[in-house]
């Protein structure tokens, strides 16, 4: 048996949400608001609670291989799949957290919580669609632009030692003039870079659902605030739980790692002309790796067949997104500017005329 956990207020058992700009759990109806101390001495009063519900809650599947759970709030069905470890009931809209599905190698040891709204993504958003005036109506819709949701997105991160070594030829050109003559003088050198570097929390993306690009272009994250794992931080959210592996992410991660070693000793090479890398060899030892949740607020509107996608990073801010230009508003654009620069013209030549 599996299925579903929420956190309800003591005082009058609704459901509990985390509220980004306070840090904290509050209550959409008796508006009560707790601390993580006060959550964790909830959740530990309930345990027993909440361990007889999610067995008394069976599991299905549905005839396209989807996961069917009971809502704990209103006994509708939530259909899920098998990435999706947090979502919501699109009846009562109350947070369904699938425990099961959080437990072993994909129960994360970490988290950072939002510290935006859903408003201030939105607000976000219509800055980027402002500066747009040929843009698609489909990107000014409210009910489009309301289907923005906060997920929180599998990461992998690691910790590495590297020792690097580089050699580059440089160059140093001189020029100067000698009667008649332009006189140019080369310069060439070998040079020679090592150093040792260790590099703290480099983050992969572990969900093959969602564009690496996307996810590597709203960094950073401010690692600082990440905290131990809580279900409570899931509410009012959505979540995935990993499915690219550890090792196959860590293929990424050593990437990095090099090229930013790389990126270090060829900028150390100063003075000259021009620098070209020959060889760059790297020796990287893995110091600590862990599995954990980064918040992000997404959004996805269709145009013409292709969907645009809008990623802001969920702790700091951090918007991108690219809205496109619709053609035929540009032709009105044009053929109204025509037409009015014609009528000024026969205007101004009636004037003159009657003068």
């Amino acid at each position: 048996m599996n299925g579903t956990i929420d956190h309800k207020c003591p005082n009058c058992a609704a459901v509990l949400k985390f509220n980004p700009h306070g840090q904290n759990w509050k209550c959409e109806y008796c508006k009560s608001e707790f601390d993580s101390a006060q959550i964790e001495a909830i959740n530990e009063k309930s345990g027993k609670v909440i361990d007889e519900t999610t067995e008394a809650v069976k599991l299905q599947k549905d005839f396209n291989g989807m996961d069917i759970y009971s809502c704990p709030n209103c006994g509708a069905q939530i259909v899920a799949d098998e990435n999706t470890t947090a979502t919501s009931c699109v009846y009562c809209k109350s947070t369904a957290i699938l425990k099961n599905k959080l437990v072993g190698e994909f129960n994360p040891t970490k988290i950072i919580a939002f510290h935006k709204t859903k408003e201030d993504a939105i607000s976000a958003f219509q800055k980027i669609r402002k500066g747009r005036p040929f843009a698609p109506k489909e990107f000014n819709n409210p009910k489009n632009i309301d289907e923005m949701s906060g997920i929180y997105i599998p990461f992998w991160i690691y910790d590495f030692q590297a020792n690097g070594n580089l050699q580059a030829d440089a160059k140093r050109v001189n020029t100067w003039r000698s009667g008649d003559y332009m006189i140019t003088k080369t310069d060439v050198y070998l040079a020679l870079r090592s150093g040792h570097m260790e590099y703290d929390k480099i983050p992969v993306d572990g969900s093959e659902r969602f564009s690496n690009d996307i996810m590597n272009s709203i960094e950073p994250f401010d690692y600082n605030e990440l905290v131990d794992f809580n279900h409570a931080y899931l509410s009012g959210f959505l979540a995935e739980k990993y499915d690219v592996d550890s090792d196959k992410a860590l293929t990424d991660a050593v990437e990095r790692v090099k090229n930013s070693t790389t990126d270090v000793l060829r900028n150390s090479i100063t003075g000259y002309t021009s620098v070209v890398v020959t060889s760059a060899n790297h020796d990287l030892q893995l110091t600590n790796k862990e599995y954990v949740l980064l918040p992000v607020w997404m959004l996805n509107i269709k145009y013409k067949d292709k969907i645009y996608t809008f990623a802001m990073n969920g702790q700091t801010g951090k918007m991108i997104g690219d809205i496109p230009i619709e053609k035929k508003k540009v032709i009105i654009w044009w053929i109204c500017l025509f037409v009015l620069t014609f009528l000024v013209c026969i205007i101004v030549y009636l004037i003159g005329g009657i003068r």
